[in-house]
């Protein structure tokens, strides 16, 4: 998809109703990260599902300027221009790791477009601040050659837009985690950037989500991907 400067590549993988997929990788979110993932999740959605896999900009082979004002909203921008892009009024989404912050934020944005939701171990800030802006200078350092129209500021810019709040999800403020009416299953994180703060604050405020502690490991692996199967078979639209 191309859209003004920005570049997207995406891929689809099955027919039904659709998945929007966000993997795991931090700001190196590309499709190639779900092998991260304790299951193929995109392999086991898509024998009943149209899932719309993606590189965010600036991972894999997406690309997109660098600006001041770059943040939340600008990947938020993004993923709602790719739904119009392929016709998609509503989806379900997916996403792991950063793929968390993704998902609160277009809920947070066009709760409409989104059906129901699974979160698997999302990203959260509890002390661990220096942690993202290290991972971040490592993905700007990695990136600065592909950027030549970005400044320093702009890079710091962009880092603060991003990890310079004190919103437990990082990407939409504590308090309207309260007005997500969209279904919501939250699978527990339980490390420095997933805390387990972070899944339990998004479970236990939203009003229409569940929180899954016990799905990593491999003895749990299999009712764990069960379950997101028959979660999101019990909110598909017909």
């Amino acid at each position: 998809m191309e859209k003004d400067d920005v570049r997207i590549r995406y891929e689809e993988r099955g027919e039904g109703f659709p998945v929007l997929a966000f993997a795991p990788g931090g700001l190196r979110s590309a499709i190639e990260w779900w092998s991260a993932a304790p299951w193929d999740v995109p392999d086991a959605l898509s024998g009943d599902h149209r899932v719309v896999l993606m590189d965010q900009r600036n991972a894999g082979e997406s690309w997109a300027p660098v600006r001041a004002d770059d943040g939340w909203d600008r990947y938020t921008d993004d993923h709602l221009a790719l739904l119009d892009h392929l016709g998609i009024e509503r989806c379900h989404l997916v996403g792991m790791c950063i793929g968390g912050a993704f998902i609160a934020n277009l809920i947070h944005r066009a709760p409409e477009r989104v059906a129901a939701a699974v979160v698997l171990q999302p990203i959260g800030l509890e002390g661990n601040r220096e942690l993202f802006h290290s991972t971040f200078a490592d993905f700007a350092a990695k990136q600065a050659d592909e950027h030549p129209e970005a400044t320093e500021q702009d890079w710091t810019s962009f880092r603060d837009n991003l990890y310079g709040g004190d919103h437990v999800l990082w990407s939409v403020p504590d308090e309207a985690v309260a007005t997500f009416d969209v279904p919501l299953l939250v699978f527990a994180g339980g490390d420095e950037p997933h805390p387990a703060s972070a899944s339990a604050m998004l479970a236990d405020v939203a009003p229409n989500a569940t929180l899954v502690e016990r799905w990593k490991a491999p003895e749990y692996t299999d009712a764990a991907r069960e379950s997101v199967a028959n979660f999101f078979a019990l909110h598909t639209s017909s």
